[in-house]
């Protein structure tokens, strides 16, 4: 046979080794630049306030929302009255000597004159001190951005409801330069590491799997080293139910929230309050469902975080982390009222807002009393929160919210029907609200000894 040269086919080959060579550079680098971008293209923290307009403001009226049976409004006083805060207000706990730290994103230009007309229409003190922190700096407003427009909202209800539940402690508002995760770590970080109070509130949040593990990871050191300081941690635990935005934005999946989930932070779910509009009396609550707004309280099991020593022994979670610990009203149809100018509606307006958003800050509220009740910062809570829900004295210091849940029901991008089945409130703890809402004169005593540490000293129920 006979044999062709290698002078003759070696041109060939060493061309199309060239060609699949360039081919398979460029294949990987195609799949190289895709993984960048998709490494650098920023996620969201998501904010969800819903409000409703009220009404202008006007010291000498009672709005109209109040005047029902029960109410679908709630002024200070009212909320006050029927979480039981009014007694320790009375006896002189006020939150003074303590800083409340509230993390939000952007700003609302608005919110010192909104916060004074808000005290002069409700009767409250001016904060001792209200300081406002934005370590990136900001962006300038813009009320045509939507996503500026919500977080304006957003800082007008957490600083406002803050200071209705403890009047005398001060305010230090940290604002992101955006709500990218990231600027929202740097400002919980500048919060931390400057050690600016005793409390922080977070209320926004987005489904644990959509943050970037190593972001979650710098943020579960960042809140260590918060407790270790002694701060007190609160999040919302998300307005979707048993779901979660999924990471595109475009539908739901099943999720807690994060930084609900982390086991240092307090979740403070949602509930519908029944109270009397203008004396606040308590007449019950159920679990928070308003499926006219898409709406419902946040509340499930971590797939991240296993479960924390402080839950052992609750029938309802297993191996995992679960959310949220405890409740408030968050009801959009029987909201709080909120002084708001910076919505692009007008100036000196009301409005009705809902969310497990209004809860965070008036928890943090609750924490800033517990705080000066003791005489020193309680930090973690929820141990203590745990071993009251399991004791004999646990329905003097919670409402136990029993029926209801908190299967969402809503559209994704597209207009299609998403349904995540949910979670039931029942007796003790679950996943909807937590061990409920507070009762707060019986829990700040529980807070500060709580019931399986020492023998229990007069301390226990001061405020009657």
């Amino acid at each position: 046979m006979e044999r062709t040269p290698i002078t003759r086919w070696l041109p060939h080959l060493v061309a199309t080794v060239f060609v699949l060579c360039g081919l398979l550079v460029g294949t990987l680098i195609h799949f190289y630049a895709n993984q960048i971008v998709q490494a650098a293209k920023p996620h969201y923290v998501i904010n969800r306030p819903e409000y409703i307009y009220a009404g202008a403001v006007n010291k000498d009226r009672t709005f109209p929302c109040q005047t029902t049976n029960p109410a679908t409004c709630f002024g200070p006083k009212q909320i006050q009255a029927a979480y039981e805060v009014a007694p320790v207000l009375a006896k002189g706990i006020t939150g003074k000597g303590h800083t409340i730290v509230i993390i939000d994103a952007y700003q609302s230009p608005t919110i010192r004159h909104d916060l004074h007309t808000f005290d002069t229409l409700f009767g409250l003190p001016d904060p001792p001190s209200f300081n406002i922190v934005a370590p990136d700096g900001l962006p300038p407003f813009n009320s045509f951005d939507s996503t500026q427009v919500g977080w304006a909202a957003e800082i007008s209800l957490d600083v406002e409801w803050a200071h209705a539940i403890a009047p005398d402690a001060a305010i230090t508002l940290v604002l992101a330069k955006s709500n990218q995760d990231i600027d929202v770590l740097n400002a919980t970080r500048y919060a931390v590491e400057h050690n600016l109070g005793d409390i922080i509130s977070q209320s926004f949040g987005e489904g644990e799997s959509c943050v970037d593990p190593q972001l979650l990871k710098q943020e579960h050191e960042l809140f260590s080293k918060a407790v270790a300081q002694g701060m007190t941690l609160f999040a919302a635990s998300g307005d979707q139910g048993a779901a979660q935005y999924t990471c595109d934005g475009n539908s739901y999946f099943l999720s807690v929230s994060s930084p609900a989930s982390d086991p240092l932070v307090t979740a403070v779910g949602g509930t519908l309050l029944e109270a009397n509009g203008t004396q606040g009396s308590y007449q019950g609550e159920e679990a928070w469902d308003e499926p006219q707004y898409q709406a419902a309280s946040g509340g499930g099991f971590s797939t991240v975080y296993p479960r924390p020593d402080y839950q052992n022994g609750v029938a309802q979670i297993g191996g995992y982390r679960g959310l949220p610990d405890v409740a408030f009203n968050a009801g959009i149809d029987s909201g709080v009222l909120v002084v708001w100018s910076s919505s692009g509606e007008g100036e000196d307006l009301v409005f009705r807002f809902g969310g497990t958003s209004a809860g965070s800050p008036q928890w943090a509220g609750i924490a800033a009393l517990a705080d000066q009740l003791a005489g020193h910062r309680l930090g973690n809570l929820n141990p203590a929160l745990y071993a009251i829900g399991r004791s004999n004295l646990y329905t003097q210091a919670f409402h136990d919210v029993t029926s209801g849940d908190n299967t969402f029901v809503g559209q994704d991008g597209q207009g299609n029907a998403v349904a995540i089945q949910g979670y039931s409130a029942g007796a003790g703890w679950d996943a909807v609200t937590g061990w409920g809402t507070p009762r707060v004169a019986k829990l700040l005593p529980l807070l500060i000894q709580p019931p399986s540490s020492a023998p229990m000293r007069p301390l226990l129920f001061p405020f009657r």
